[in-house]
This record gives structure tokens, sequence and C-alpha cells, in this order.
């Protein structure tokens, strides 16, 4: 029996709940998992429901009966077959502790994506990806070849057919045409000391200053820098006692949960952009094993 997943974003009206449950009762379906919420601000209606088909129903079977029922509530929706995975580039700068995690976390099975390849800008992490018989694509950067590296970047997940793009600490502020053209498709990580400590060595200015709680953010990529809907978040407490190269440490550690969560919740459809923010609904029980 096929796993499946259903996402479905409308306006709030009476009935919707009804509807989808009878229409996949009726075509021989069970129900394993299902979230939904209801944005009083907005009046909009977010749903994922996760099922099994009894009787072999197709995605693209599922798909077409389900035109009318959309139709009716203008839905947004899409069905998924959850044993498919996503084709992910990732893309690194010269701090390799998402990439390496990121990494690991695939080659042993907890991170359930086809990694296509890795992008940078330099070539500090060639051996260890080729080391993953992944392909390694350098692309240096500088003001003057932004552009045709951009182009290059394109055309590297355009042909490898990536569905999304993670930026695990690549250092380059991508143009606002990629941003537009990757739109929900790009997921980035950085430390929470924005605004407050910019530019260089943000975790010896925290050190500095005393700061007690080290965070990290993972978002969608836009054109506004690191201003992106927010996917997930996490903060480490930490005392006097401990030293600038702890401040780095917890910071590296908590950078990489925060993106490895961010990325789960993507590729299992549990993120819906809302606006400027987005709806994320938490992952069922064992799926971070999967």
């Amino acid at each position: 029996m096929s796993q499946l997943a259903l996402t479905v974003k409308c306006r709030s009206t009476r009935g919707i709940v009804a509807a989808i449950s009878q229409y996949l009762a009726d075509a021989g379906c069970n129900l394993t998992d299902s979230a939904q919420f209801d944005d009083q601000e907005t009046g909009d209606f977010f749903m994922r429901l996760s099922f099994i088909s009894e009787t072999g129903a197709s995605v693209d079977g599922l798909t077409n009966g389900f035109q009318d029922i959309a139709a009716l509530f203008g839905m947004e929706f899409q069905f998924y077959d959850e044993s498919e995975r996503m084709k992910v580039i990732l893309m690194v700068s010269r701090f390799g502790h998402c990439l390496n995690d990121l990494l690991y976390r695939w080659s042993i099975g907890a991170l359930r994506v086809d990694i296509v390849g890795v992008i940078s800008n330099h070539e500090d992490f060639k051996d260890v990806t080729e080391s993953h018989g992944l392909p390694y694509y350098h692309i240096p950067v500088t003001k003057e070849t932004k552009a045709a590296a951009e182009a290059e970047q394109m055309r590297i997940v355009q042909e490898t057919g990536a569905e999304l793009v993670v930026l695990a600490r690549y250092m380059q502020i991508l143009s606002d045409g990629m941003c537009q053209k990757m739109s929900g498709r790009i997921i980035n990580i950085h430390h929470s000391f924005l605004p407050s400590f910019k530019g260089a060595h943000p975790y010896r200015q925290a050190y500095q200053r005393g700061v007690k709680l080290i965070g990290a953010t993972s978002h969608y990529v836009t054109a506004d820098l690191d201003e992106g809907p927010i996917i997930e978040q996490d903060t480490v407490r930490i005392t006097h006692a401990q030293s600038e190269k702890d401040y780095v440490a917890l910071g590296r550690d908590v950078e990489s949960q925060v993106l490895a969560r961010a990325i789960h919740a993507h590729i299992h459809h549990r993120v819906f952009i809302n606006g400027g923010k987005t709806v994320v609904f938490p992952a069922s029980p064992g799926s971070f094993a999967e």
C-alpha cells in the first residue's frame, strides 16, 4: 500500500474537511495523519493529510478525481507519493559544519532526499563531497562575474532537476532575479544575532557583550536579505564561564540542527508560505527516523 499525502490551501469556509475526508474514503484511502490551521487574521485555511491507499490509487488518479472539490472551494492543492525523494542541491562557502551534518544525515538515511550535487565558490569541500560520491561544482564569484556565476548555478539546478536549493552557509547574496525564480525553493540558515551583531565575527561580538542565548534561524530566501518567511528556529543557553570558542561551537551545532529540521519539514510538505510567515505542521511520530 502506498503512503500518500495531500496539501490544501484555500479560503476558510464550512465543509472543507468533510469534503476532503469523504473523497478520500470513497477513493479507498485510510487517513494516518492530519493537521489543519485556520488563520483568523487572513481567513485562509491550511491542511495536510497523510493516508494509505488500500485500492492502489495513484497520485494522478486522485488529482484528477479531486478537481471538482478543488474548484468548489477554490483550493490550491497537491497530492504526493511520500516514497518519492526530493532532489536537492547544497551550496556552501568556507564554513562546513552544516554541509558535513547534512551529508552525514543523508548517508545514514536520516535525511530522505536525493542530493544531486554541491555548489561552492571555493574548493574547500571538494574532497569531502566527492568522497560521498557526489559531484562538486566550483563556481568562483566576484563582483564582476556574479551574473555569469548565477547563470551557471541556475543551469546546474535545471539540468539536475533540483527541486530545492539549500544554502548550507553559502556566503554570497543571491540576486533578486534568482530569488524570484526559485521562490519557496531556497532555504537558508544563519545565526540569530541579527540585527544586533552584523558583519564579521558575530560570535566574538556576542561573547564580548556577554550574550546568554545563542540561536539560529532557517528561512526561505527572498530578495530581502535574511528576511524571508521563517521555517525553524532554536536557541541554546550559555553562561559567563564559556569561552568565545564555546560560543562558536554551540552556534555551529544549533545552526546544523535547525537547518536539518527546516529541510525535513519542507521535503515532507509540512510548510505553507502564509504571506510573510509560514504555517509549519509538526512531524508525525517516527518521521525523523525515515
